[in-house]
């Protein structure tokens, strides 16, 4: 019986019960025309339907090619699209026993799908089972739909994995020079594609990379999980992603990404490189209500690396990350690069819970990036058991080759933190900028850290300036402005380059 996709509904998040904006504006609209109907004549009455249009296609968003006075700061969410046709995965021999490998039946499936385009694309559904296959591709207009009990399993022997060039911005394969393996599941210049499912699960089984890769068996940099290039329109939600060989989720130069309700898990310890989702060089992205836990950074945000990162000039930009429990034991909870040199900018980051990590947010960078990091807006944070809560690293010295120029200096500025909330932290905040990147135009606000540990230096800074607005703890370093409540200066910083780095943490 084939399986047809309906979106599942379920209660708001906690975070969004309470939320007063979280309501559909159109039900004021009738009540306030009324109103303006009710005193004035036709020119309010032509102003108030115009305002009711405006507000319609607001919702709507820019993106969709419709006319919009008031384009939204980020797209909007994304429903899974239904369909017309539909497929089981054993309508092309299938079989979900775990031993047979089903590469030929993805791909079959998937070439049916793609004769479909014009149609409106067809969606494939894996059943219950254990689905066990080489990497494949998707393809334009096509929902991979996962049941309840799906099991999609990436075989672990690599000489089933295809080798492909490096990523142009990257110029070099990120663990060894020259090609790189593919991911389980990959797309390239597709439109309107949804991986989504009840909670179905792509396992990469990355136990064996993990060991070639400790052991240095391997001749390629290892292939991600899930990777999407130079495509747009892409939904990822309600499934589960585990154990990647590499990267777990990798969108690569994509517009228009909406990623929500995933549940990403690899060990917190031994499974190197097992970041939960990479943006790289994309455009209009919501990551919202996940739960991350990973052997690497849950969330890293990237845009090229070195010199070919500043070549091919994509930055990450418009990107709003919400309603996550996050979790890494050796690396972050967020971050941005350290591969950044294409730029990073137009970031929120908001209402997240990050545990037992060993760092909470984290910008890193080094000298020979280039590019920039502004305009980041860090709001409604809870730390609860991290070893550095806020970091900003300027001297993240890894390289693809000898070609960067290590003068080519990243500009770090316009980074807010606002309403930070913890407990059990060792260092609550460490930026460290240097004479040659300087950290700039930085904002505190309501802020209460918890301290773990007594120690001298809590709020540690070099060659940073900004500014605090009312009082927070820990105390700021002297190298902030201060100002009330009010906004009123009460003291002006003269030490923006003073140094009080402390690396025994």
């Amino acid at each position: 019986m084939v399986e047809t996709l309906t979106p599942t509904s379920s209660p708001p998040p906690f975070w969004r019960r309470s939320d007063p904006n979280h309501h559909h504006p159109r039900r004021w609209i009738p009540s306030a025309c009324a109103f303006f109907l009710s005193t004035h004549k036709t020119f309010l009455t032509a102003l108030c339907l115009a305002s009711f249009v405006t507000i319609v296609y607001w919702q709507r968003g820019a993106g969709g090619g419709g006319f919009s006075l008031f384009a939204p700061a980020f797209p909007l969410r994304q429903l899974p699209k239904l369909r017309p046709v539909a497929f089981n995965l054993t309508d092309f021999g299938g079989v979900g026993d775990g031993v047979t490998l089903n590469t030929a039946a993805f791909e079959k499936a998937v070439r049916a799908i793609s004769k479909l385009g014009g149609k409106g694309g067809g969606q494939l559904n894996v059943p219950p089972g254990y689905w066990l296959t080489a990497p494949f591709n998707l393809t334009s207009h096509m929902t991979l739909f996962l049941a309840e009990g799906a099991v999609i399993l990436g075989i672990d022997d690599e000489k089933y994995w295809p080798l492909m060039p490096p990523l142009p911005s990257y110029g070099y394969g990120r663990e060894h020079p020259g090609p790189r393996y593919g991911s389980l599941i990959h797309g390239q210049h597709l439109k309107d594609v949804t991986i989504t499912g009840h909670n179905g699960t792509i396992n990469g089984q990355g136990q064996a990379w993990w060991r070639k890769y400790k052991q240095k068996l391997l001749n390629h940099t290892r292939g991600p999980l899930v990777q999407i290039m130079w495509s747009s329109n892409i939904l990822i939600s309600n499934i589960t992603l585990r154990d990647s060989p590499f990267w777990t989720l990798h969108p690569y130069d994509c517009k228009n990404v909406t990623i929500k309700n995933l549940t990403i898990l690899a060990p917190v310890f031994q499974a190197p490189n097992t970041d939960g989702i990479d943006p790289d060089s994309c455009e209009d992205m919501v990551i919202e209500d996940c739960y991350i836990s990973v052997g690497d950074d849950a969330i890293a945000i990237k845009s090229g690396w070195d010199q070919y990162g500043v070549r091919y000039g994509r930055p990450s930009k418009n990107i709003l990350i919400k309603n996550l429990v996050v979790r890494s034991n050796v690396s972050a909870g967020i971050s941005i690069g350290s591969e950044m040199s294409g730029g990073v900018s137009n970031i929120t980051i908001e209402n997240i819970y990050i545990w037992k990590s060993r760092r909470a947010v984290r910008i890193k960078t080094a000298p020979g990036r280039g590019g920039y990091v502004r305009g980041l807006t860090y709001r409604n944070l809870t730390f609860d058991t991290c070893r550095v809560g806020i970091v900003i690293k300027t001297d993240y010295n890894e390289h693809p080759d000898m070609g960067y120029d290590p003068k080519a200096f990243p500009v770090l500025e316009d980074i807010s933190y606002t309403s930070i909330h913890g407990e059990s932290v060792r260092v609550p905040v460490r930026i460290q900028g240097t004479a040659e990147i300087p950290v700039k135009n930085v904002f505190f606000q309501d802020m209460s850290i918890g301290i773990a540990k007594k120690k001298k230096h809590v709020f540690q800074c070099a060659y940073v300036e900004g500014r605090v607005v009312g009082t927070i703890f820990p105390a700021p370093c002297e190298n902030l402005d201060l100002y009330d409540e009010a906004g009123n200066l009460v003291r002006r910083s003269t030490s923006q380059n003073s140094s009080d780095i402390d690396y025994d943490i």
